[in-house]
């Protein structure tokens, strides 16, 4: 009988194993495959880093001594010059020059924003001087002939510095929301939106109807020296709007018609290889959880099931956002990064409070849950951040950023320390992980609606937020599946958390 036990258990692990070995063989394939379709966009592309009056820039050249027209690119909120890479591409592969910059306060830039982001005078005016700077730099650049990119926040910094400056050939404003376009102004405009963003289509569609009232999407108006179109990219949204080989033909064909040159060369399609790339990190990161050290003999958590856990989860939910409604938080120098720490460690601690009333039992502190924490985020670094970092936008922490992650850590820590054990344990339900994420996510947006003028930047970053507790909760179930202990999974979680929001939230000026 035990014979035959022990027979079984080795097949069943061998059948583990090679299963494991196919997943990890398929992802490092997958893997390769991206990198190299990734590699093969820039073919042909030339791309230098250069420094304009302190702010860091990429001059993407074709190969070749022609010098070409030049095409500024600046980036929208929370983004940085990495994420606008399939424009400079497609532009370069067409025979143009373009130059991509971190804005202030963005990416790599280590001059922080300065001025009130939502008066017209504070952050407008600096994010507008700095353009106007790039501009007239990259007109040295190319043969003096000039045009203007930006997408988001971006699309109203451009059409102000276009009109101060004057000069430029064409402008082109991806995901537009700005009433400073008039029908003179900005020259030669294409606006581009994504199908799934129907406010902004309309404000497309505004911006057409001030050059021709009867102008239709995918109808170009207006007369020789200043035309204008509103195109829409299909099946996409205001970020995958930015990777759509239909975006990247409207703005080549756009500069084409503009300065009168022969198309030349593909567009840049990133976008699907990206995401396998993304993918395939993600997947060889969830194998490497696998193989995390065990922790416990027995699965440890709270363990409480959902008729002990409901009143539980909606204690915080309610609490933290009404408790926090008058508290002053603004002391980190970026954008509401100080709020979502309080709230992150709030949350946690109500929940801790609240773990405590129900009985459930008190969690222990082995060392090696804190190692096996340590190696997870590791992985995560490596195979998930890296490539972000490489081919989608900055994930660097650049000047003054070390500061900020280890506040919002000091938030994230405790929440997901007492999240994970809340959820984990003999006794717990499987949707007691969602239930628990989701009130996080409720009480979020309680805050907001409560206090929408200061907190309505955390809307921008919640469908982010959704994903990264879909992708992180996943690789945390699987660090409790070989540790046993739900605090390693928590520990890579609330380092995870806390890096991705200190690098991508604008850096203030004190």
């Amino acid at each position: 009988m035990r014979l035959g036990q022990g027979i079984e258990q080795a097949r069943v692990a061998s059948l583990a194993m090679l299963r494991m070995a196919l997943i990890v063989g398929l992802a490092v394939a997958g893997l390769w495959l991206a990198l190299a379709k990734l590699h093969d966009q820039a073919a042909g592309v030339r791309v230098e880093r250069v420094d304009i009056d302190g702010v860091p820039a990429q001059v993407f050249r074709p190969e070749g001594p022609a010098k070409g027209p030049v095409l500024v690119i600046e980036h929208g909120f929370a983004g940085s010059a990495r994420i606008m890479d399939s424009f400079a591409l497609s532009a370069a592969r067409a025979g143009y020059v373009a130059v991509s910059y971190d804005s202030a306060g963005h990416g790599r830039n280590p001059a922080p924003l300065s001025g009130s982001i939502t008066e017209i005078d504070g952050a407008t005016v600096t994010l507008r001087r700095e353009l106007e700077t790039v501009m007239r730099a990259a007109r040295g650049y190319g043969d003096g002939r000039l045009a203007v990119l930006g997408h988001s926040m971006a699309t109203d910094i451009v059409v102000r510095a276009v009109r101060s400056q004057g000069g430029v050939d064409a402008t082109i404003l991806v995901s537009m929301f700005s009433r400073e376009v008039t029908p003179a102004t900005p020259p030669n405009l294409l606006v581009v939106t994504g199908e799934w963003e129907p406010r902004l289509r309309q404000e497309a569609l505004w911006a057409a109807g001030l050059m021709d009232p009867s102008a239709q999407e995918g109808e170009t108006v207006g007369f020789e020296g200043n035309w204008r179109r509103a195109a829409v990219a299909p099946h996409v949204e205001h970020v995958s709007v930015l990777f759509s080989t239909a975006t990247m033909a409207e703005m080549v064909g756009w500069l084409d018609q503009t300065f009168g040159a022969v198309p030349q060369g593909a567009v840049a399609d990133r976008g699907g290889w990206i995401a396998l790339l993304l993918l395939c990190g993600a997947v060889l990161a969830g194998q490497g959880m696998r193989l995390l050290p065990q922790v416990a003999a027995e699965p440890q958590g709270a363990g409480l099931p959902w008729r002990r856990l409901w009143w539980v989860v909606l204690v915080p939910v309610v609490v933290v956002p009404l408790g926090l409604r008058f508290v002053p938080t603004g002391f980190l120098p970026v954008l509401v990064a100080d709020y979502l720490a309080v709230h992150f460690a709030a949350f946690g601690g109500v929940l801790a409070l609240c773990l405590w009333r129900a009985g459930a039992p008190r969690p222990d502190w082995p060392p090696r849950a804190l190692l096996a924490g340590l190696i997870g985020f590791a992985l995560v670094a490596g195979l998930i951040f890296w490539p972000i970092d490489a081919y989608l936008t900055n994930f660097y922490p650049g000047p003054g950023r070390a500061v900020v992650m280890a506040a919002i850590l000091a938030g994230t820590l405790p929440c997901f320390l007492a999240l994970e054990w809340a959820m984990r344990g003999a006794g717990a339900g499987r949707l007691e992980g969602v239930a628990l994420k989701a009130g996080l996510l409720v009480s979020l947006l309680i805050a907001v609606a409560l206090d929408f003028e200061r907190l309505m930047f955390l809307l921008i970053i919640l469908p982010v937020v959704v994903l990264a507790f879909l992708l992180f909760g996943w690789l945390s179930a699987r660090a409790y599946g070989a540790t046993r202990h739900p605090f390693a999974g928590a520990l890579m979680q609330a380092l995870a958390f806390a890096w991705a929001l200190g690098v991508t939230f604008p850096l203030l000026a004190g």
